[in-house]
């Protein structure tokens, strides 16, 4: 690993982004359950009859971002080798007991999966079947929280912990999380390897851990699985120099691509997920104020004279209980 990768702000999640099958109980369930801010009312610029959901903290920060396409009746999806199984939201250790209790209460199936690394872990699944982890992190606390719904701020969720990939050949896919994004070797415990952003600041979403299943049959896109994750350059200058050293080490990468709140570019990883690197500017209040984001559907300048027929196209999203909906299930 050259000085050049190992010292480069890069590593530590920007988003996330996954199906679901129903926008207003996957609305009810970020916004509601979980406690995050919906900071971009958006939709799918590829398919504009498809929304685009942002969830995040109090301004969408990079590491905190939680985005869904939801097609309303989308079959769940299967979730295997080739895919990001688990992600893993950053939650202050002295908060456990407030959610263990939140998720009893609201009728939400979970279970303890930890200790792993030192650290207490929350299974559960969102009404889609999505892998969700609530892990206690102790570098949470020194991150703003901020009130939504009965979720008060000292208990907020504090942006992405890490994710969980799913591989047959972890080392394929180590070696691009250390030689391109600036992730230190991984560290194994219990058949888990972990990878940590090298970065000097305490970013969230700083972990990636692999799981390796030879043997496992490939995951299936479709509702509660998820599409692509997202790393973090500072800017596009060094996305371009990035994108370029992906190039250069073999991996067939898109050009830079516009979408509206940071800049793109996309490539699979020798085991099949697809990555990624996403600019941190412009980011959410490009076309909104700050205190606004979310509050109305936004669309890029080249969809806004079609807003009538988009808007009219767009499912509601009022009235699905991801509570009810998770006793029911």
């Amino acid at each position: 690993m050259n000085k050049e990768t190992a010292t480069a702000p890069f590593g530590a999640l920007h988003h996330v982004t996954a199906f679901a099958a129903d926008p207003a109980r996957n609305l009810d369930f970020y916004g509601r359950v979980l406690g995050l801010r919906l900071v971009k009312l958006t939709v799918n610029f590829d398919d504009p009859g498809t929304y685009h959901l942002y969830y995040g903290d109090e301004v969408g920060s990079p590491g905190t971002i939680m985005t869904f396409f939801p097609v309303p009746g989308l079959p769940r999806g299967f979730r295997g080798a080739g895919q990001a199984t688990q992600t893993g939201f950053s939650v202050p250790p002295a908060s456990m007991a407030f959610w263990r209790n939140r998720l009893a209460m609201v009728g939400v199936p979970h279970g303890d999966a930890g200790p792993r690394f030192g650290a207490e872990v929350i299974a559960l699944e969102d009404p889609d079947g999505l892998g969700i982890e609530l892990v206690a992190d102790g570098k949470a606390a020194s991150r703003p929280g901020f009130a939504q719904g009965d979720v008060p701020a000292e208990h907020a969720i504090r942006g992405f912990f890490g994710m969980t990939l799913q591989v047959h050949d972890a080392s394929r896919t180590a070696a691009v999380l250390v030689n391109l994004l600036g992730y230190a070797p991984g560290v194994e415990q219990n058949g888990r390897l972990r990878f940590a952003a090298l970065r000097e600041d305490d970013a969230p979403g700083a972990v990636v851990d692999l799981v390796e299943t030879p043997d496992a049959d490939r995951g299936e896109d479709g509702a509660g699985t998820v599409h692509h994750i997202a790393f973090r350059a500072p800017d596009v200058a060094a996305q371009e120099a990035l994108r370029r050293r992906i190039a250069a080490a073999g991996h067939r990468v898109t050009p830079i691509l516009d979408r509206q709140y940071f800049r793109s570019i996309y490539f699979r990883e020798p085991n099949g997920v697809l990555f990624e690197v996403a600019s941190d500017p412009p980011g959410f209040a490009v076309d909104e104020p700050a205190e606004a984001i979310g509050e109305r559907l936004m669309l890029p300048a080249w969809l806004e004279p079609q807003r009538r027929q988009i808007e009219r196209a767009l499912p509601s999203l009022e009235g699905r209980s991801a509570f009810e909906t998770q006793r029911v299930a």
